[in-house]
């Protein structure tokens, strides 16, 4: 047995892990690199942890990978993006997909540059009978924008009469879920946000009511294995009472 092995048999595993990916450009000016490096070596870390986390026993995998604010940077940066993300979908999603791993998107993709969108989609439609682990890409993703799209369905609904005045009427605030963007994944166990940054960013608000946070200084491409283990120990020593004692 591994040291790893060993390792995990003492740590809680999450049922579903979330990373907001940050530092990229900040570890790109550190060694001298344009930031563009940075987002490359930030794609190869993040099909590294997803990797991990389908090793180790965690089911769901959730990279902030693109916000709805992220359109403020410097126009050739974004399109490096999404030509990286293009780049690496297209490369890894079909052994992916060989193994069970289903990819979904959160986020208004519909708004993407035309080739990212249609890579998105296509993959989403190629790997949903996948049901071993499931890998979530947050892009053009923000959630403000994901509660008030939830409310507007829930009005939808209710004009169509498929909800009733009773409904909202009764005390079931958790009803709220099943018009969020992926209403059947768990809420995240565990945030992990790298780059030594403390907020949350506008990232999956009504979900993390309750799920652990830790902020890392590590900047995202140098996350590991052994580092998510770490933060995997840490996660370990958290007792959630979810309010109760």
């Amino acid at each position: 047995m591994s040291t790893d092995d060993t390792v995990l048999q003492k740590v809680k595993i999450p049922t579903h892990i979330a990373f907001i990916m940050d530092g990229n450009g900040r570890w790109a000016k550190n060694k001298g690199l344009d930031r563009s490096e940075g987002h490359a070596a930030g794609a190869d870390v993040a099909e590294k942890m997803v990797r991990a986390c389908n090793d180790i026993g965690i089911q769901y995998c959730t990279l902030f990978a693109f916000s709805t604010e992220n359109w403020k940077r410097p126009g050739e940066e974004v399109e490096f993006l999404f030509q990286t993300l293009i780049y690496y979908l297209e490369k890894k999603s079909p052994e992916m997909i060989e193994k069970g791993v289903r990819i979904r998107f959160t986020g208004h993709i519909e708004s993407l540059p035309r080739d990212a969108y249609e890579c998105a989609r296509k993959i989403e439609i190629n790997s949903k009978q996948c049901d071993y682990f499931q890998m979530i890409i947050a892009l053009n993703y923000g959630g403000r924008q994901e509660i008030w799209d939830s409310v507007l369905r829930m009005f939808n609904a209710f004009e169509k009469g498929e909800l009733k005045a009773e409904d909202l009427k009764n005390d079931q605030p958790e009803m709220f879920r099943n018009f969020l963007n992926l209403p059947d994944v768990p809420d995240p166990d565990l945030l992990v946000r790298t780059g030594g940054e403390m907020r949350l960013s506008n990232f999956l608000l009504w979900q993390m009511a309750y799920s652990e946070l830790i902020f890392t200084q590590t900047m995202w491409p140098d996350l590991d294995r052994e580092a998510l283990i770490n933060l995997l120990k840490e996660y370990s020593k958290r007792e959630r009472r979810y309010g109760g004692l």
